[in-house]
């Protein structure tokens, strides 16, 4: 879900995906642990690293088939 509601934006390295932190603490624990995510504790959001775009990526083509999603 971090993925698909994930933006770029302006002035940060082109493929950096943030998304908000609305999510259970214990997850994007979870996820920071497995240095998927990266964000501050004070932060309201969170980015996506490389291999967390890539888990993504393969957690789409698993469970929707749906390319769309891939290349956003």
């Amino acid at each position: 879900m971090l993925y698909l509601t994930s933006w770029e934006e302006e002035g940060l390295p082109e493929g950096f995906k943030r998304s908000w932190k609305g999510y259970p603490f214990e997850v994007l624990d979870a996820l920071s642990a497995d240095d998927l995510i990266r964000g501050g504790h004070r932060s309201k959001s969170v980015y996506l690293t490389e291999n967390g775009v890539n888990e993504a990526k393969q957690l789409i083509k698993k469970y929707l088939n749906d390319d769309q999603y891939i290349d956003r």
